[in-house]
């Protein structure tokens, strides 16, 4: 047979031509044969695991002509006519590209008519994730009350991105990767019915270059036979793949521990003149120096071993490296190797990345891990001991505030109520002060007497109606700024400032992060139409604040009704002791008093 019909010649025909799934092919080889099958089904899983090719199994076995079986026969006209898709009444629809509730309507118009050829009419939807909202919607009804002559098969790699109104109604099966060895095994066996000789480490190179999909480790073996026409070996399949030989890693791994910066520079020109790629050269680059951190931490877990041609060798170099010095060295090739991906002269990069590994000493390293552990806890430390000395300064103040206040009462002039009320004031504003400092780090202090003298103005509420708009705003902004923002509520405006108090102090500091700020304020100024900036309060403060305003216009009429007889006593009350009880409890209003004559 020729190397270059390998992938189609492989395609599982059979239940047991799949690899790696056992638990779902018993599963379902149970249900066909005590005829329990289900009106529908969801295949998830990585790529290349055998989802649709599970699926076209499933079709061919409940539609034999001498089944349904645990097990198609591949003989009969229906099971000829699957494989080849000659069959109308098995319709496989990519919904990558037909993903519009239009697609989905022709499916639940046709699906009320019963099978022409076989015996159930199976709709195979690969990639169903890319559905539209309305699609889900229309596949919904059909997947509540399908006919009994019909079957959904289900296929997606993404499952998180389906309803969970549709996964409800699917019997679901998770497709898994590939485990090395089957794959190795499964490679060998093709080799050998195809008279392909390979040497072993080549075999297990193109299975771990797979990532447990079976489908691509096919694939890569049938690119690589093309290309060694007698026999595939390790230096072939490195060079057909773009990948880097053992002995590349070794001189850049040397270079890197000499700290030769001299030798790094010839050997990346070397790999980029033999056709390598400065992404798959990092990204390999990264596997060798975690399985250099594996042998180092775990020399006898074996994970490492799978993937090293020369053990004594690397065992060498793995102790030339402290474990510190190779978690600062991944890190570093991993930060680059996002940057890779956008960046327009990748080699370059790829050079600076390897350069920075070169310069990072062994104590570099260690004062890095050390300073990463030790700076969130000396910063939450000092950050501790800040609050605590500013909520022993409020206790303080608190304390002082009521005895002057005790002390004013005692004193029954007009001059210990004003003083009352003036140390509300104050208390007032330094509680938001501090409370805002502990929370934030800021040092502003928010004063509210102009927000209390406005609150509830014509011009806020016009504010306030909109709110709506520039949440909704922030939202199509940045979501995750909504997430914050809408703790908050607006309470009060003044000037060109709209106060917003927080129920929550964490979903406060966020919001008062400058980039979240700028974020806010940019859609205020869109939706309101002017500039107006933010400024936080806790929604307790803002409450204890208002209640505060309230007792003190209160203490205030109460003085100057006090005054009207005499500037230093008050007068007389005509009315009895108990009439003036119910008056302090029920108001003036609604105390009335008759006589009973």
């Amino acid at each position: 047979m020729s190397h270059i019909a390998l992938y189609r010649a492989w395609r599982p025909q059979t239940f047991q031509d799949m690899v790696g799934q056992r638990h779902i092919i018993q599963t379902l080889q149970n249900s066909i044969r005590e005829q329990r099958v289900s009106h529908a089904y969801l295949f998830n899983g990585p790529r290349g695991t055998g989802k649709t090719s599970a699926a076209k199994i499933l079709a061919k076995a409940v539609n034999c002509e001498r089944g349904p079986a645990a097990e198609p026969c591949n003989e009969c006209d229906a099971c000829i006519g699957i494989t080849a898709g000659h069959i109308m009444d098995v319709i496989e629809i990519d919904a990558a590209s037909n993903r519009g509730i239009d697609e989905i309507r022709d499916i639940r118009d046709k699906v009320r008519y019963a099978p022409s050829e076989v015996r159930f009419k199976v709709y195979i939807i690969d990639e169903v994730h890319m559905l539209t909202a309305e699609a889900f919607n229309a596949l919904l009804k059909t997947l509540e009350e399908p006919p009994g002559h019909v079957i959904f098969i289900l296929a997606t790699t993404e499952p998180h991105k389906l309803p969970a109104t549709i996964i409800s109604r699917c019997q679901r099966f998770d497709f898994r990767q590939v485990s090395l060895e089957e794959q190795t095994e499964h490679l060998i066996k093709i080799c050998r019915e195809e008279g392909i000789e390979a040497d072993e480490d080549a075999i297990a190179y193109i299975a771990r270059l797979s990532e447990g999909g079976m489908r691509d480790a096919i694939s890569l073996l049938e690119q690589v036979s093309a290309f060694a026409d007698n026999r595939i070996t390790l230096e072939a399949a490195v060079d057909v793949t773009g990948g880097m030989a053992a002995d590349h890693f070794y001189q850049l791994a040397e270079a890197v521990k000499d700290r030769n910066v001299s030798a790094v520079m010839p050997l990346v020109e070397s790999l980029m003149q033999a056709g390598k790629s400065a992404d798959k050269c990092l990204e390999n680059l990264i596997y060798y120096f975690r399985d250099l951190l594996v042998m180092k931490l775990a020399p006898q877990g074996g994970t490492a071993t799978e993937r090293i041609v020369d053990p004594q060798r690397f065992k060498m170099m793995a102790e030339a490296f402290t474990p510190a010095r190779l978690f600062a060295m991944i890190d570093t090739l991993n930060r680059y190797q996002v940057e890779l991906k956008h960046a327009s002269q990748p080699q370059t990069l790829f050079e600076v990345a390897l350069m920075k590994l070169c310069t990072l000493g062994d104590d570099q390293a260690a004062a890095g891990a050390a300073a990463s552990t030790a700076e969130p806890t000396a910063s939450n430390g000092a950050q501790s001991a800040e609050v605590g000395r500013l909520r022993q300064q409020v206790e303080a103040l608190e304390r002082k505030l009521e005895q002057a206040m005790q002390n004013g009462l005692t004193g029954g002039g007009q001059s210990s109520a004003a003083d009352q009320a003036a140390s509300k004031q104050a208390a007032r504003t330094n509680a938001v002060r501090t409370s805002f400092g502990a929370a934030g780090g800021a040092t502003r202090t928010v004063k509210l007497d102009p927000y209390l003298a406005t609150a509830g103005s014509p011009e806020f509420n016009q504010i306030r109606m909109k709110w709506n708009d520039v949440l909704q705003g922030v939202k199509d902004a940045k979501i995750t700024v909504h997430a914050w923002l809408k703790d908050g509520e607006p309470v009060a405006s003044a000037d060109d400032a709209i106060l917003v108090a927080f129920k929550n102090t964490m979903h406060r500091e966020t919001t008062e992060k400058p980039a979240n700020r700028d974020i806010i304020e940019k859609v205020m100024q869109g939706v309101l139409g002017g500039s107006f900036r933010i400024v936080t309060v806790m929604m307790k403060d803002w409450q204890a604040a208002a209640q505060g305003a309230v007792s003190q216009k209160s203490e205030t009429l109460q003085l100057e009704h006090e005054s009207v007889g005499s500037p230093l006593t008050p007068q007389p009350s005509s009315r009895p002791v108990w009439v003036e009880e119910a008056v302090k409890l029920f108001g003036e209003d609604l105390v009335v008093v008759k006589d009973k004559d």
